[in-house]
């Protein structure tokens, strides 16, 4: 659409949560403007095709907590084809590397860590005091360096910093679904219908006056309500400027930081060798270790995914890296024949992308109280969104889309207050 020069309410950010926002706004008789510095929608959701017939998400993939997430039922609405299979997370595609009585033992302190850090939490919120995570791993235990292996995957970084309280507030149903044709391609076809401005960067927010101006790459414009989605990394850089300031915001955003879970698509050769939607890990006691999705829908290829401060240092080693540390792991698992089946098709690289700098937000310990900070109104007229305010889903595509329907809805609910005489 052409560019406003005013309009009843602005949307930052064109990710689930901004579509969520116009979305839930658009039957509300409210002239609405989504303004997106990319030039696509869809954040952190990306779906390419990273080669012939090989359909790869950059970023979120999975449909978390299934039975609870509101793209479902979206999908659905849009005849796009939902994949209920299991996910082979807890399994292995065979015993290369990680035999099966080590499985169990690794699953079996997993399981302990899971039960002594819900007993922290309740620990925790008793006494008022939070704590790190990693506090709840069972010392000298062999298998503590694959379990903040794992939290790297999920959290995107290390249990040192996560905290307890808001590792306990995450819900999990623990039913993972996925779509085939891209978790990015479902939000991308959700946000069709949006007003949208493309490779609008947003640089400033006065909300000094009684309407909110807003300074972008393209122009300035005013809005009687802003609703902010933007990821908490722009927030605690001040990328995004608020005049006059809004300091309580900054601190909330740089107590929930952007972790960092980066994937490799690698294509494969002699694909019908390894099962179709298999898992690899390797029992390596270490941290820094990838974990590989074996040709996921039977496409011939192999997913790699890395997180936290290994991903970190990888990505910063440049393009290629990522891949080369891959095929590394998976040649060591399998056999060095696997070299020559192998290529590198892309990468992602989250922490350098400059409208987002991370993947997904996990509270620092101390900090499990930031999400509410963070969404809680300014003055009637700047409200904020995305999967960090989420109080359960954050860290998740539908926790950042129903926080911009509750963002919109508090939009509605304060203009029908101040309509009514």
């Amino acid at each position: 659409m052409s560019f406003p020069s005013e309009v009843d309410v602005a949307i930052i950010g064109a990710g689930a949560a901004g579509l969520g926002a116009a979305r839930a706004l658009e039957t509300t008789g409210l002239s609405v403007i989504v303004l997106e510095a990319r030039d696509r929608v869809g954040g952190r959701a990306h779906t390419i095709m990273a080669g012939p017939h090989i359909t790869f998400d950059l970023g979120c993939g999975w449909l978390h907590s299934a039975n609870e997430n509101s793209f479902v039922g979206i999908a659905e609405r849009l005849n796009i084809e939902i994949d209920k299979s299991r996910p082979p997370w807890r399994e292995q595609g065979f015993d290369a590397g990680f035999p099966r009585e080590e499985r169990l033992d690794f699953i079996a302190a997993l399981d302990g860590f899971y039960e002594r850090a819900e007993e922290a939490a309740k620990e925790a919120k008793r006494i008022g005091r939070d704590r790190a995570a990693d506090s709840c791993l069972e010392p000298g235990n062999r298998w503590n360096p694959m379990i903040d292996a794992l939290s790297s995957y999920i959290n995107g970084c290390e249990l040192d910093a996560v905290s307890i309280l808001d590792m306990d507030a995450y819900e999990d149903t623990e039913i993972n679904w996925r779509l085939r044709r891209g978790y990015g391609a479902l939000i991308a076809a959700y946000g069709a219908p949006c007003p949208l401005a493309l490779n609008c960067n947003v640089t400033l927010i006065d909300h000094s006056g009684k309407r909110v101006r807003i300074e972008t790459s393209q122009g300035t414009l005013t809005a009687a309500k802003v609703i902010i989605t933007v990821p908490t990394n722009l927030i605690a850089t001040e990328s995004i400027r608020f005049h006059p300031a809004l300091p309580a915001k900054v601190d909330a955003a740089r107590g929930l930081p952007l972790g960092l879970a980066n994937k490799v698509m690698l294509a494969l050769d002699e694909a019908e060798a390894l099962p179709k939607d298999g898992s690899l890990r390797g029992a390596t006691m270490r941290t820094a270790m990838g974990s590989f999705h074996l040709r996921p829908f039977g496409q011939p290829c192999i997913e790699g995914f890395y997180g936290g401060r290994f991903a970190q240092e990888l990505e910063d080693a440049g393009n290629g890296a990522l891949a080369a540390q891959a095929i590394d792991e998976i040649t060591a698992l399998l056999g060095n024949d696997y070299r020559r089946k192998l290529k590198s098709l892309v990468e992602s690289r989250w922490a350098h992308d400059p409208f987002a700098r991370g993947s997904y937000s996990h509270a620092l310990p101390g900090c499990a109280g930031m999400r509410a900070v963070l969404a809680a109104p300014v003055d009637g007229r700047v409200f904020f969104a995305g999967e960090a305010t989420s109080p359960n889903f954050f860290s998740t595509a539908h926790g950042a889309r129903d926080s911009g329907e509750r963002a919109a809805g508090e939009v509605v609910a304060l203009l029908k207050t101040n309509l009514t005489p």
